[in-house]
């Protein structure tokens, strides 16, 4: 099973239906980000999580719960997240969407990022 330090990672950056495009296109308004995560669940190896328009987060990374809550500011996802009870704090990411996928970039753009499926 993988450490919670290796899973972390995966983390980061979070650390869904618009148009679908060729290319990247961030997502600004919360009202766009709604749309495209509500009724969704992102995934990638290992994890299953539900970013919900009433601001919770919840899932799993590994064996371990992923909670936590999130806000829109500006043209930022902010999210407080908790993974397996050991907070991962809170982070502003830019969030952008490509075909079948959602990626977000931690530290408004500057940072990691991890891409997501949109089941």
């Amino acid at each position: 099973m993988p450490s919670k330090l290796s899973i972390s990672a995966i983390f980061a950056a979070l650390s869904v239906a618009l148009p679908v495009w060729a290319e990247s296109n961030v997502v600004t308004s919360q009202t766009d980000f709604v749309k495209l995560v509500s009724g969704k669940t992102l995934t990638r190896p290992l994890v299953r999580i539900e970013v919900r328009p009433d601001g919770s987060i919840a899932g799993k990374g590994a064996a371990w719960d992923v909670t936590g809550t999130w806000k829109w500011q500006g043209s930022y996802f902010c999210r407080d997240l908790y993974w397996g009870g050991d907070a991962l704090g809170y982070n502003c990411q830019e969030v952008r969407v490509e075909p079948g996928r959602i990626r977000f970039t931690s530290d408004k753009g500057q940072g990691d990022s991890a891409a997501f499926r949109l089941n």
